[in-house]
């Protein structure tokens, strides 16, 4: 509280009126930037071009300003202040949350282990770490996938269990962990992550090794046990998120997965800006959300929307709850108010949710008779699903074994709530956040 007021008494006081200047030049560039951005995803030709050299000027002029007046150094100061509170801040709010983890189990070895792993997954890194021979002396046994013949990986899975595994693993993407992983809740079997996939976001967010897979198969022999939720989409299982909107748009092109950047930006401007773009209807247990252009619904919430990227995290993976986040930008204007504000701005939805019943917009009139249906990223894979596409939480379905020894995840940035923070700096032990427990002064 302190850094943050001296970073507002810096631009007060310092130089007669330069402070309220510098303050002004930074809020002004940040509006300008982001409507600079809008127009670069949102636009094609010259008006994208425009975009780009606003999104770019925007900030380098701010820099040249402050140089130029000499007003930098005051710039300098107030942003060092205010990093400096946003970090205490942080941190004084994560020690002061209760922590809720639940304590491991240990787990007994597995005599008929079968894992299964997909050789083309993360680049190859089955074969770059020596999966299966590692596995295979561990006294696992390992069922390779052939990229040439696809095939029903949870129908192996069964297979697997019918001839009397007692565990199941994964070496592969989430999509694929997460459909093996619902038939071992089904036979109540312990499920094993390998991450050997590209991002592994689940295996991160249990605490496992991503650079280095083959420590994950150290629990087979010294392996301890923790209960997550599984989400379900449709009847179809999810660990991390369920995706509809822009970006579920985006992964029905069989251009994105060879040229991610390049097919996003091809079709952004109709998705986001163009005649007919789809809108999204949701009803988030019970109370409805109307015309959203995306939806993220995860299985637990993440710690915060601002961190959704390759680092986002979910602080538990057991509370029972789908995290829910909407967006509806439609023009420059609200993509200003989303940088300058955050997670306060009005085309930005982000709550909690056992069950969420998504549908299109608009009334659809499917050709030849058949039922409406949306596209849909279910853990990165896409699909299409029939509407209402109803997304629910399984508490506590899953069995994941897990090594003991392993090197767990950055703790997740924790949101800057003021109150809060006041709360806290005054010595008051009550917590602002809904459903939070009391907190303990610092």
């Amino acid at each position: 509280m302190l850094a943050a007021i001296a970073a507002v008494a810096v631009l007060l006081f310092a130089l007669g009126g330069g402070g309220l200047l510098v303050a002004a030049a930074g809020v002004l560039g940040l509006v300008v930037c982001a409507a600079g951005l809008w127009w670069f995803v949102a636009r094609r030709g010259l008006v994208r071009l425009l975009g780009a050299f606003v999104a770019v000027a925007a900030p380098v002029g701010v820099l040249v300003f402050f140089a130029r007046s000499g007003l930098w150094l005051i710039a300098l100061i107030s942003s060092l202040c205010w990093a400096a509170a946003v970090t205490c801040g942080r941190a004084a709010l994560h020690r002061a949350r209760p922590r809720r983890s639940q304590r491991p189990t240990r787990a007994r070895r597995p005599k008929r282990a079968v894992l299964i792993m997909n050789p083309k997954s993360g680049g190859g890194k089955v074969a770059r770490f020596g999966l299966v021979e590692r596995a295979e002396r561990l006294g696992a046994r390992v069922v390779l996938l052939d990229p040439s013949a696809p095939v029903d990986v949870a129908e192996l899975a069964r297979e697997a269990v019918e001839d009397g595994a007692d565990l199941l693993g994964v070496a592969g993407g989430d999509g694929t962990q997460a459909l093996v992983a619902a038939v071992a809740a089904e036979h109540g079997l312990p499920f094993l992550v390998i991450s050997a996939g590209t991002r592994n976001h689940f295996a991160m967010d249990l605490g496992l090794d991503r650079a280095d897979p083959a420590r994950c198969l150290d629990a087979l022999t010294d392996g301890e046990e923790i209960r997550v939720d599984l989400g379900d989409v449709s009847g179809r299982p999810f660990v991390n998120t369920v995706s509809f909107g822009v970006y579920a748009d985006i992964v029905q092109s069989p251009e994105y997965r060879d040229d991610k950047t390049g097919t996003a930006l091809k079709l952004m401007p109709d998705l986001l800006a163009g005649e007919g773009a789809g809108r999204l209807d949701a009803r988030v247990d019970g109370t409805r959300l109307a015309d959203q252009q995306a939806l993220l619904i995860s299985n637990n919430p993440y710690a915060s929307p601002d961190e959704l990227g390759s680092g986002g995290r979910r602080p538990v993976l057991d509370d029972g709850e789908l995290g829910v986040i909407g967006i509806r930008v439609e023009n420059a204007a609200q993509a200003a108010e989303l940088a300058v504000r955050g997670a306060q701005a009005s085309g930005l939805t982000v709550t909690t949710a056992r069950r969420v019943e998504v549908t299109a917009g608009a009334p659809q009139i499917p050709a030849g008779g058949e039922e409406a249906q949306i596209p849909v990223a279910v853990d990165g894979e896409a699909l299409s699903l029939r509407t209402p596409v109803v997304c629910s939480v399984r508490p506590g379905a899953l069995r994941v074994l897990l090594p003991r020894d392993r090197p767990g995840g950055p703790p997740p940035a924790t949101p800057v709530d003021w109150r809060q923070l006041l709360a806290l700096a005054c010595g008051s032990a009550e917590r602002t956040a809904s459903g939070e427990s009391r907190a303990r002064p610092l």
